[in-house]
């Protein structure tokens, strides 16, 4: 066993861990970096790229079979080739890999790289294990800084386990095009994954126990874009369902038996997809011998800086809880980062929390929803814009969805849900009209570029009361 003492012990090779080794690691301290799996955590690996990879292909598909619309005559229909499509996606994956590797190694004197499970032995002291029968490595530091994210929840669901089930992760291996593809889970994940393999030519069938899908957006915002998958894509969804029993047969058919208000359902598909959330990944961290306090779900506990109940232990990224983005953990780098090397005074706290849904059409959110203005008791005006009345959309074809922004007594802007080409680009021009204080009239009076998608911020306001 193999003894090592450092400054900074940093558990997770993940979007905060990363760059905040090569942070402390460039301040003079040194730094040990600890990884199970592979380097780049989530949306390296199993998040980010290799989706939206995939997504990519899956457009490219869809383009080719409505070229017709704009006057292109396509021979035939794209044949989608699944092994292609994965090899590109892997190969993306080990080059970003490598890269990754060749700089938090040979760059950084200061940086050790240790592979295996991390496990606390005190406050202060872990034992890492490589493998079952790997080397073992004893570290104590003087800081700790917790980064090993989440892994799929899977929903206690009567004979799931014995059927087996596909992950957001396996599935992005898969090598044929499902015949038909169930999914249980209606939030982000669920659709983007349900539109993905529509487009490779799969059916799918979305399960979701709520009322709506993403289920913490406006109703008009979820209705037009159910609407949308269900009428442009073909995607059935089974709302208020609830699946109580999972069987295989012998041929590797699902069948699932669901309660619906309209009454039991029994649906068969040939993969089964589960898209049912997150669980951190503290149960096998050896938390106990240490007094790192965890909420009711297995989240560690922090505060505004980060830290956790033991002083000198922090915890960053998805592990902590909260909206869990791949942009939320780098900032969580910024935050510890600027309070530990910049004397800075930097919270986690009451941060603007933008994200998109990778659907197409996109889904571009920030600041405040209808109803939690309502909630709030914030007083608001909303500004709604039809996509199809945006000049950009009658040149492109690209008709579908409408941009909605909150606007308060003052003129500003205090959130925006944006479902359209490129949402996530406009929703990012709304945020920054946020940050700078603007009132919505300098969006309406300024010299926008004819004919770009940000055109509709100069007629989004026209009905506004």
């Amino acid at each position: 066993m193999s003894d090592y003492s450092c400054d900074a012990l940093i558990i997770g090779s993940g979007q905060a861990g990363n760059p905040l080794a090569t942070a402390l690691a460039e301040a003079g301290r040194r730094v040990i970096l600890v990884e199970e799996a592979h380097l780049g955590g989530s949306c390296l690996n199993y998040g980010c790229v290799p989706t939206k990879t995939l997504l990519a292909s899956a457009t490219r598909a869809h383009e080719i079979r409505q070229a017709a619309q704009l006057g292109i005559d396509s021979a035939s229909a794209p044949r989608v080739d699944m092994p292609a499509v994965v090899g590109r996606k892997d190969e993306l994956l080990t080059k970003s890999r490598r890269n990754l590797a060749e700089e938090l190694g040979s760059s950084h004197p200061n940086i050790t790289l240790l592979r295996g499970h991390a496990r606390f032995e005190a406050a202060r002291r872990v034992r890492v294990q490589a493998g079952e029968h790997g080397e073992t490595h004893q570290v104590t530091a003087h800081e700790i800084f917790i980064n090993v994210g989440t892994h799929a929840t899977t929903p206690d669901i009567p004979g799931l386990a014995e059927a087996g089930f596909l992950t957001t992760t396996s599935l992005l291996d898969i090598q044929e095009v499902p015949e038909h593809l169930l999914i249980i889970g209606g939030g982000y994940i669920g659709l983007e994954f349900g539109q993905m393999f529509r487009r490779f030519g799969s059916q799918v069938t979305i399960i979701e126990t709520g009322d709506q899908v993403l289920e913490h957006e406006d109703d008009d915002v979820c209705k037009v874009l159910q609407n949308l998958l269900t009428e442009k894509a073909g995607i059935e969804f089974l709302l208020e369902a609830q699946t109580h029993h999972v069987s295989r047969n012998a041929a590797g058919q699902y069948t699932l038996s669901v309660k619906t208000k309209a009454g039991e359902r029994r649906l068969h598909g040939s993969h089964l997809l589960v898209a049912t959330g997150r669980t951190p990944n503290t149960d096998n961290l050896g938390l106990e011998k240490t007094k790192i306090k965890l909420d009711d779900k297995g989240y560690i506990q922090v505060n505004a800086r980060l830290q956790t109940s033991v002083r000198g232990v922090y915890a960053l990224g998805d592990v902590h809880g909260g909206p869990q983005f791949t942009h939320i953990s780098y900032d969580d780098f910024r935050v510890v980062r600027d309070n530990l090397l910049h004397r800075g005074h930097r919270s986690a706290k009451q941060r603007p929390l933008p994200y998109c849904v990778f659907t197409d059409p996109q889904l571009g959110r920030i600041g405040l929803s209808e109803s939690q203005a309502k909630e709030k008791g914030v007083p608001y005006r909303v500004a709604c814009l039809d996509v199809k009345r945006i000049a950009r959309a009658q040149h492109t074809g690209q008709r579908d969805g409408f941009w909605k922004v909150l606007v308060g007594d003052d003129d500003r802007i205090l959130g925006a849900a944006i479902l359209s080409p490129e949402g996530g680009e406009v929703m990012t021009m709304l945020q920054l009209a946020m940050m700078g204080r603007l009132r919505y009239q300098q969006l309406e009076n300024m010299v926008i570029a004819h004919p770009a998608w940000a055109e509709g911020l100069n007629v989004l306001w026209k009905d506004l009361k």
